[in-house]
């Protein structure tokens, strides 16, 4: 495999408020956010591209050029003619984040429908990377599609990391989502929960019961994230957790959870062990949450 990482999933329109009351427009969306902070931790040698699907439209044509000037390949994005990217507002309280979206006829809800492109963009890649939203915004027929899609490149040798992301808006209803996530997460090397999110819909009642579920589903490695709580890691062989420095003043929490799968994925793909490549992930998380919007220079 190569030295290659490719994030899987929607990037939207983002507007996100700014300090005088008015809104400032980026892009962004949770595997996006990813693909973002890994190009910016990975070494220059490895390659981070982005798999979706964009429209015609002239902020399609804007958002290809953002990922473009990031350093984010685009080769494989198809171009589906009358579609455009969905888009979100951030609304802001206490530093705690809440969104307003308008994805319904979103280009990216098609991005699993043709599974030889799925096969193309996959082949050869080191680690693949999608999420539950990723899976949430697709119709059922092609939920199957993508993960089929995924689970013949780990055979031919990528890695998968997955990270839940459980947004119960986005879902026909919870049945459907607690089958569709632990489907996903059953084949990962990688599973990256939320302990809050986890807890909701699935009961769990420690981080210990989200990190046992998932294995027990047949997952490599656990990581299991609870907000300032520690961050609990366990395999079948390893165990262990570590506490996050405490944040004086929050600014916003949006991509805290994706910057911290981004610097933990990336000092974890450079050989880090366990212990250090968690530290940088919660050492990105803390700098991110200390200012604006989801995509922060760090």
């Amino acid at each position: 495999m190569t030295q290659s990482v490719l994030c899987i999933g929607e990037c939207m329109v983002e507007f996100f408020p700014q300090p005088d009351g008015s809104y400032a427009q980026g892009f962004a969306d949770d595997t996006f956010n990813m693909a973002w902070y890994l190009r910016r931790c990975l070494p220059a040698d490895w390659t981070v591209d982005y798999f979706t699907a964009l429209g015609d439209d002239p902020m399609s044509d804007r958002m290809a050029a953002f990922m473009s000037d990031a350093g984010i390949g685009t080769r494989h994005i198809p171009c589906l003619p009358g579609l455009a990217p969905g888009l979100y507002v951030i609304s802001l309280q206490d530093g705690e984040r809440s969104f307003s979206y308008w994805r319904s006829q979103s280009a990216a809800r098609h991005l699993a429908q043709d599974a030889t492109a799925l096969s193309r963009a996959f082949e050869g890649v080191g680690l693949l990377v999608l999420s539950g939203i990723t899976l949430a915004i697709l119709p059922d027929p092609d939920r199957q599609t993508l993960l089929d899609a995924v689970a013949t490149a780990r055979k031919q040798g990528s890695r998968v990391a997955f990270d839940p992301n459980i947004r119960p808006r986005l879902w026909e209803n919870p049945e459907t989502m607690r089958h569709w996530i632990t489907q996903a997460a059953a084949p990962a090397d990688i599973v990256l929960p939320s302990f809050d999110d986890d807890h909701r819909l699935f009961g769990d009642t420690t981080p210990a019961d989200t990190a046992h579920r998932y294995l027990q589903t047949g997952a490599g490695l656990v990581i299991v994230k609870d907000g300032a709580g520690p961050v609990l890691w366990r395999s079948l062989h390893k165990e262990g957790q570590l506490h996050p420095p405490t944040v004086p003043h929050i600014i916003d929490t949006t991509a805290a959870g994706d910057s911290f799968n981004a610097g933990f994925l990336a000092a974890h793909l450079s050989g880090q062990d366990l212990p250090t490549a968690i530290a940088r992930g919660t050492a990105l998380a803390t700098k991110v949450i200390q200012a604006r919007g989801a995509l922060v220079e760090v």
